[in-house]
């Protein structure tokens, strides 16, 4: 038996408790696309038919290598059992996009090497702000053009770097709605230029957002701050901390994905209903 009858199998199984469907598959279709010039890949999962579609675009973290993989397959399978197409693009450095740039890791260790935690934090508000959003609206704009997704009906949800970048797309572009899992928690204490760039992107984004994490993670403060800011800006917001999440902040970091069985149908009533 192939590993991928198998991985289907044990994702069948590991899921029958959230009411999965059994058929939906564990493995990725991989998908690639331009932005400024460079090759990018992306994970999708397509739920059964031909469409179009609704879409969820998910900003992965700053995990290195395929390590953001096993946010995509946990979570994807879980929108296609709800009609809805999930979208994973790689940003330059990272997975399937490995070869396409610099790892954004090693550009602020190397910036924090040159000028310590300034330079990091100036670093690395520049790249998400920058490049690095550049490659989600590149990955936005050719999901936009696929037959079997319908572009007026596009979300978008991140964790961790993932997390920044939603929020700092959702100001460029009217995305139906935005979910946010711990973006910044990581970074927020020690970079105030990122602190300033979110509150800025919070404050004109036009689509509703979702802000949760574990009560575990990193930093809450992201989220208190960030919400504070949309409800004095007069924008939709909800905010939800669960619950801890394992033993320790880089277990409750990864309830961002890991904890999906308690999150999901939060999210998934968010989204179903702002992304009418």
């Amino acid at each position: 038996m192939n590993r991928k009858i198998l991985a289907i199998i044990f994702f069948s199984l590991f899921n029958m408790g959230n009411g999965i469907a059994e058929t939906l598959p564990a493995v990725p279709q991989i998908v690639h696309f331009q932005s400024g010039g460079r090759e990018l890949g992306g994970e999708i999962f397509k739920p059964t038919g031909s469409g179009p579609f609704p879409a969820v675009l998910y900003n992965h973290g700053s995990a290195g290598g395929m390590l953001n993989s096993q946010a995509s397959k946990i979570i994807g399978p879980l929108f296609a059992s709800k009609g809805w197409i999930f979208f994973m693009p790689y940003r330059r450095g990272q997975g399937l996009s490995a070869d396409a740039g610099p790892y954004i890791l090693d550009e602020i260790k190397a910036a924090r090497r040159r000028g310590g935690l300034q330079e990091a934090s100036a670093t690395m508000t520049r790249l998400l702000s920058t490049e690095q959003l550049e490659d989600q609206l590149s990955a936005l704009a050719w999901l936009k053009l696929q037959s079997f997704v319908q572009p007026t009906r596009i979300a978008v949800a991140g964790n961790s770097f993932g997390g920044v970048e939603t929020v700092l797309g959702a100001a460029k572009v009217p995305y139906c709605a935005a979910v946010v899992a711990s973006g910044g928690a990581e970074s927020w204490d020690e970079s105030p230029e990122l602190q300033e760039v979110m509150k800025a992107a919070v404050r004109t984004a036009s689509s509703p957002m979702l802000f949760f994490q574990a009560a575990n993670d990193f930093n809450l403060a992201p989220n208190e701050v960030l919400s504070s800011e949309r409800r004095q800006a007069g924008k939709r917001v909800e905010v939800k901390t669960y619950p801890a999440f394992g033993n320790s902040a880089a277990e409750g970091h990864s309830f961002a994905y890991r904890g999906s069985s308690t999150w999901f149908p939060d999210v998934w009533d968010f989204i179903d209903k702002n992304c009418i």
